[in-house]
């Protein structure tokens, strides 16, 4: 990257179509290097510099007030960095051989404006295909303030009461389906692709969608809109399947498409689907005009290719890497490789460079080409209250480059962005997987733990990259075994009887080397385990006795999670259901009032919450209360069906920050279990 002292040109006249991340960051980074330069900057809007990923909270009422969105005012502006904003002004067309711009206001003059340097920051619009009935003003998209405040109205107006659906499962449509849900909507989210946020692999957005239905959204996977048919109290949307949901009004979030109509005639190059093309310099096929943005064409660092990457990071930088051109400094925009973050009720789930579908899209094949380590680990350590557990995915080559990371997925309660972010700098960097294990990441037992979750992930890929072991995809197994691959499960006897699974035979790992003989040396075996640890030590016993074996990656914890399927159905209102309905309530009572015994099952996985519940719940006396926090999210299903069958009553059950607190009453019989069940 190469840069140049202070810019000393004659004053300079820039112009700057857009208010909005790249465009509002370039006009104050101009304004830091240049204080003669004459800086004007339209915006279509009446809002410059607000936070519109923070849009979907306002409307969830989690930002109460609109004002705390507006990060900068056109005042302020104008007063702190002297630049010329003029608000509710739309650039119409660009004429680059006049080094002008046509300009409408509002209130409907036109004129021109000169420029001796442009840069075009107009960002995305969402998209609104040609569907019948799309134009129903009950069908609303979110892009701006005022969108949010027209959602937060209809949010407001049925809160605890309405039906909304949200077309559209990427992370504007997850979050909005979460901030609805918490203003007690029964929420139904509408997707056309198999399954919800499109960066995920299928196995990864599995925990996010078990998440959003145990918080009462209901899911309509690989299922399209057909119509939207406005009725009298309403809008009824149906889909390519014939199903039909009712909803009171609509959001669309399919997507976004570049706002880039007014450069049609302009010569300024432009892709297939409108997005403008630009150099390392961020500059156009149009000397000293610039672009920056959602509407941009940048380089994929991985693949050398264009795309588009509408997020508000990059949009910053190229934002103040173009500024950094227009005043003469010479700065290089080295490319994306697609860091993205979003929260889901109780989880994180956060993603970098390429997934399986993605890979397998540009020619590369699972086992030949590249290949996946998937871990369960803690957030930080066990011993410390509070741990909780995330799910991470690592994908690498093994040819060619071989080690080489080519992207990364995790999804868990706490710990999820420190870790995507180092896996993201070292994917930047071009590192391999020896580089993740080589790493010296902080550690106390409040934050992490001695061998990191990222250093775990790298000695997983090193074991395997050097032949010590094999890993089966739990998404692979049924495939497997239809080819023969056998099923040995390691875990003890107590946990088996807790938590079952298909196995061929069952021997727990500290008597394995004792018990050879009772395997099959012809066959090919799948070591089960709760997570994949113990099976990679069975895994060395067994390869090292001569035996073709391998690992289910993320154990028991991953299969049971490839059991998981949607529903389809939406939680009731709040106000119709009360507390007890399905993600009504996020709001937890912070003292066991009423409860005779409190447990702790912080850090312990499927099966040892509900074995310690078991425990605990033998200790106190019938009538007895037992209040219980878990991090396994599977506590959340596990305690319910664990209370049914062991004949107690299950008294509440919610979610507080990424765990699963429940109060279970002990009954002293079958009989007295049902008879408190029917009068419940």
């Amino acid at each position: 990257m190469e840069m140049k002292t202070e810019h000393t040109a004659k004053r300079k006249r820039c112009v700057i179509v857009g208010g909005v991340a790249g465009g509002a960051t370039a006009a104050a980074r101009l304004r830091r290097l240049d204080k003669e330069a004459e800086i004007v900057l339209f915006e279509r809007g009446e809002h410059i510099s607000f936070a519109n990923c923070g849009l979907p909270y306002y409307v969830g009422d989690e930002i109460k007030e609109s004002e705390r969105l507006l990060l900068m005012t056109p005042e302020l502006f104008r007063e702190r960095f002297a630049i010329d904003v003029r608000t509710k002004s739309e650039v119409t067309h660009v004429d680059p051989a006049n080094r002008r711009v046509h300009v409408k206001t509002a209130g409907g003059e036109e004129y021109e404006e000169p420029y001796d340097a442009l840069l075009l920051s107009p960002g995305a619009k969402p998209l609104r295909p040609p569907i019948p009935g799309i134009e129903s003003p009950r069908v609303l998209a979110l892009r701006n303030v005022p969108d949010a405040e027209a959602l937060r109205r209809l949010a407001d107006q049925y809160a605890a009461t309405g039906r909304a659906v949200v077309v559209g499962g990427g992370f504007i449509g997850v979050e909005m389906a979460e901030n609805l849900r918490a203003r007690g909507l029964s929420v139904t989210l509408v997707e056309a692709a198999p399954h919800v946020l499109a960066p995920f692999d299928a196995d990864m957005a599995k925990i996010v969608e078990k998440e959003m239905n145990e918080n009462g959204v209901g899911l309509v996977l690989g299922d399209g809109v057909k119509e939207f048919k406005e009725e009298a109290e309403g809008v009824l949307v149906r889909l390519a399947s014939g199903r039909e949901v009712a909803a009171d009004f609509v959001v669309l979030a399919i997507g976004v498409s570049p706002d880039t109509g007014f450069l049609q005639a302009s010569g300024i190059a432009l892709g297939e689907r409108g997005h403008i093309l630009v150099n390392e310099r961020m500059e156009t096929s149009v000397p000293e005009v610039y672009a920056v943005g959602d509407a941009v064409l940048t380089l994929d660092r991985q693949t050398k290719k264009a795309g588009a990457l509408p997020l508000a990071g990059p949009a910053n930088r190229q934002g103040r890497i173009a500024a950094d051109n227009m005043a003469g400094r010479r700065r290089v925009y080295d490319g994306f490789v697609g860091t993205a973050i979003l929260k889901v009720f109780g989880l994180a789930a956060a993603s970098v460079g390429k997934n399986e579908r993605t890979l397998e899209r540009e020619g590369l094949s699972y086992g030949e080409d590249y290949r996946v380590v998937k871990l369960h680990p803690l957030a930080h350590v066990g011993y410390y209250p509070g741990a909780q557990t995330m799910t991470m995915k690592l994908l690498y080559r093994t040819k060619g480059s071989v080690g080489k990371i080519l992207g990364a997925q995790i999804v868990g309660a706490g710990g999820v962005k420190a870790r995507i972010d180092v896996l993201a700098a070292a994917i930047a960097m071009g590192a391999d997987t020896d580089f993740l294990t080589s790493l010296e990441l902080s550690y106390a037992p409040p934050f992490g733990a001695a061998k990191d979750p990222v250093n775990m992930a790298g000695y997983m890929a090193e074991n395997d990259l050097a032949g010590l072991v094999r890993f089966l995809p739990a998404d692979r197994l049924k495939e497997a075994r239809e080819e023969g691959v056998r099923v040995l499960d390691v875990r003890t006897a107590s946990e088996l009887s807790h938590a079952p699974a298909a196995s061929d035979a069952q021997i727990p790992l500290d008597e394995l080397r004792e018990r050879f003989s009772e395997l099959d040396r012809s066959q090919r075996w799948a070591v089960l385990c709760k997570v994949g640890q113990r099976a990679y030590t069975a895994a060395r016993f067994l390869q090292q006795a001569g035996y073709d074996a391998e690992v289910i990656a993320g154990g028991y914890t991953s299969l049971k999670m490839e059991e998981f399927e949607v529903s389809p159905e939406a939680a009731a209102p709040c106000g119709n259901g009360g507390d007890d309905a399905a993600g009504c309530s996020t709001e937890v009572t912070q003292t066991a009032a009423g409860a005779s015994a409190e447990l702790d099952l912080t850090g312990l996985s499927c099966p040892g919450p509900l074995m310690e519940l078991q425990k605990a719940m033998e200790r106190i006396a019938p009538g007895g209360v037992l209040m219980a926090r878990a991090s396994d999210p599977g506590f959340y299903v596990d305690s319910a069906a664990w209370a049914q069958t062991s004949g107690h009553k299950m008294l509440s059950r919610r979610k507080e920050n990424g765990l699963v607190v429940v109060k279970i009453e002990k009954m002293g019989s079958r009989k007295e279990a049902e008879d408190a069940s029917e009068d419940g």
